[in-house]
């Protein structure tokens, strides 16, 4: 009990700007696998997107979409490498 009412003293002490960053620094770090997506233009963003809401609550998921978001497709990298026609699904 004595942690809660610590947490809310530190909460009654931060000023509004505190708060405001730390929310935004929560956001970006949660949907930082959405981001990694959109910012390496994966072909599947939206369904990253859509799985960061509830892997935000697991760390191994968060990190598995992070793995994803930043790696994409192997088969596309491979046949990039070997200068063949990626396989479409």
């Amino acid at each position: 009990m004595e942690t809660i009412q610590n947490y809310l003293t530190v909460l009654e002490q931060a000023n509004t700007l505190t708060l405001i960053l730390f929310g935004v620094f929560f956001l970006v770090v949660w949907f930082l696998p959405s981001l990694l997506a959109l910012l390496f233009n994966r072909q599947h963003a939206l369904k990253i997107a859509l799985l960061n809401v509830p892997a935000g609550l697991s760390w191994i998921a968060w990190i598995a979409l992070c793995v994803w978001a930043v790696t994409g497709k192997l088969s596309d990298k491979l046949a990039a490498k070997a200068r063949l026609k990626p396989i479409s699904h």
